[in-house]
């Protein structure tokens, strides 16, 4: 399933994201601890390029705990600092603030060693739509700034936000790429709700979701639905998505229940579950 969908506005965004980088000392890329991976922006990675950034993973109460920790460490040692946030609960912050004043702690005392007190650090805040990217700024700022919503798309413009801690965030719209050719990237967007869901199939991502449960998560999946392993083992996906198509009474209404699957993920029926795995392999 290759995706795409590129709004103009996006492609403004990213054109201001570039010409506006000159102007911060840090970048705070904004992912989904879900999707460490596949919710990161190639387009953005490579506009970013040698400018301080750290990645921020958001959402960490939906995740794999254990695979977050995991991710951290992959990050770690790829030379890019992280920091795990749960912005919707406000948990996280005071991490964030500390790593952002470490990352920039030569600059910092470079300013005050030339007389310049209390600098206002300028940071920069990107991530694809729907990481949780307002919701993260109201929380720093201490009140409701920036336009949340559990859409894709709802930032639409770029803004200066102040804060009482000496820093200066950046606003700017989610931004996607132009074209998602990895289908499975595709797919776990879709999951996640970073992708307008009349944009796939529901069938596809729900085949896709059982797939994956049946292979990392599956005594989740067996719990939350009621099914034997043996079961699992003698049918294939979607057979799977057949059978509970029925077990959940609607008949043969395939869309329905893949619907059904995919709020389930989403509203942690299986539990907190990660879907990207530190050195999967993604094909160019």
């Amino acid at each position: 399933m290759v995706m795409q969908w590129y709004p103009g506005h996006m492609n403004k965004a990213k054109n201001q994201v570039q010409d506006r980088l000159k102007m911060v000392d840090i970048v705070l890329e904004i992912v989904d601890a879900r999707l460490p991976f596949s919710s990161r922006n190639p387009v953005l990675e490579q506009i970013i390029d040698q400018k301080k950034h750290i990645i921020i993973l958001n959402k960490s109460d939906l995740a794999d705990p254990k695979r977050t920790k995991d991710w951290k460490v992959n990050f770690e040692q790829e030379g890019t600092k992280s920091v795990e946030l749960d912005a919707k609960h406000n948990k996280g912050l005071g991490k964030l603030k500390d790593l952002i004043r470490g990352e920039l702690s030569d600059k910092i005392a470079k300013y005050e060693a030339n007389g310049v007190k209390n600098y206002r650090i300028k940071a920069m805040c990107i991530g694809i739509p729907n990481v949780g990217k307002s919701t993260i700024l109201n929380r720093i700022v201490g009140k409701n700034v920036a336009v949340t919503g559990n859409r894709p798309g709802v930032t639409k413009n770029q803004n200066w936000l102040k804060t009482e801690l000496g820093i200066d965030l950046l606003d700017t719209p989610g931004i996607l790429w132009p074209k998602i050719d990895d289908p499975k990237v595709g797919m776990k967007l879709a999951l996640s709700g970073a992708i307008k869901d009349k944009i796939y199939s529901p069938d596809d991502v729900a085949i896709y979701a059982l797939n994956f449960m049946e292979t990392y998560y599956i005594d989740e999946l067996m719990d939350a639905y009621k099914i034997d392993r043996t079961d699992l083992y003698n049918s294939t996906t979607p057979e799977l998505l057949m059978n509970l198509t029925k077990k959940f009474g609607y008949k043969d209404d395939y869309d329905k229940a893949s619907r059904k699957i995919i709020n389930d993920v989403r509203k942690l029926r299986f539990g907190r579950i990660t879907f990207d795995i530190p050195g999967e392999f993604y094909e160019e």
